[in-house]
């Protein structure tokens, strides 16, 4: 049978959601607490792939079993064997139809980003920091001239390893609660580093550095040279895959 199942992590303690040899990704360790409940290895698939220091609040993962357990058992014994700094939030059967990665019709990300004078205390790794003032309207204008579907080269790193750059970019709101503005993005799938590629170019708008017409050209260009550098992971949150209502993922 085919479990998938939710689950929200703090990225600080991982290098990225992808297993890893010496047994520091995110999958690492759901993998082993799972096999202990199933009582045989199993291979955890995601939604979508975080990078070291990025967080989760909305993941969506599936794997496959021949153990018989309730569904509170698959949340409940897991938990009971992750770190405190990753937790399962509920467990669904699906057919084998139903893939993590594949099913999904959209992903969304926040990126929270501190905006003030002084680096953060207590969200030290859980946000992103810039010192200087930020010019809200302008980086809001910017971020209108990247929705739609456009070959987002400039905005993907060397390493990514999609078969084509081209993404529908469906939403790129940006919002202000004092000194934490904020960053919510959905795509029908993201480059890698894309997001914080795409927050380090406004934040270069945002300061004056460009102004808001000088992302499209960055844009059209397709030269990531151009674009600002890749901002830092911390204030990155995948924060929900979207499916077709008929699977009946949470969300």
């Amino acid at each position: 049978m085919r479990i998938t199942i939710g689950l929200e992590y703090d990225g600080r303690a991982f290098c990225g959601w992808q297993a890893q040899p010496g047994g520091c990704g995110v999958q690492n360790a759901l993998e082993a607490a799972i096999a202990r409940i199933a009582g045989h290895p199993v291979r955890v698939v995601a939604a979508g792939r975080t990078d070291a220091g990025v967080h989760a609040i909305g993941q969506v993962a599936h794997f496959d079993t021949d153990a018989n357990r309730p569904l509170t058992a698959w949340v409940r014994g897991a938990n009971a064997l992750l770190p405190p700094s990753v937790a399962l939030t509920w467990a669904r059967e699906v057919t084998s139809a139903f893939h993590a990665r594949f099913s999904a019709l959209e992903r969304c990300y926040q990126y929270r980003l501190l905006s003030r004078p002084s680096r953060p205390g207590v969200e030290n790794a859980r946000v992103g920091w810039f010192h200087l003032p930020l010019d809200l309207k302008a980086m809001q204008e910017a971020a209108g001239l990247l929705l739609g579907v456009h070959d987002f080269s400039a905005f993907r790193a060397a390493e990514c390893q999609a078969k084509s750059p081209v993404k529908d970019l469906r939403r790129l709101d940006i919002a202000r609660c004092g000194d934490l503005i904020v960053f919510d993005c959905c795509a029908d799938a993201f480059l890698h580093h894309m997001v914080r590629n795409i927050v380090g170019t406004l934040v270069y708008v945002g300061k004056g550095r460009y102004p808001p017409g000088w992302v499209k050209d960055v844009l059209d260009g397709g030269r990531r040279s151009a674009a600002a550098p890749t901002f830092a992971p911390d204030g990155l949150y995948f924060m929900q895959a979207k499916y077709d209502a008929h699977w009946g993922i949470p969300g």
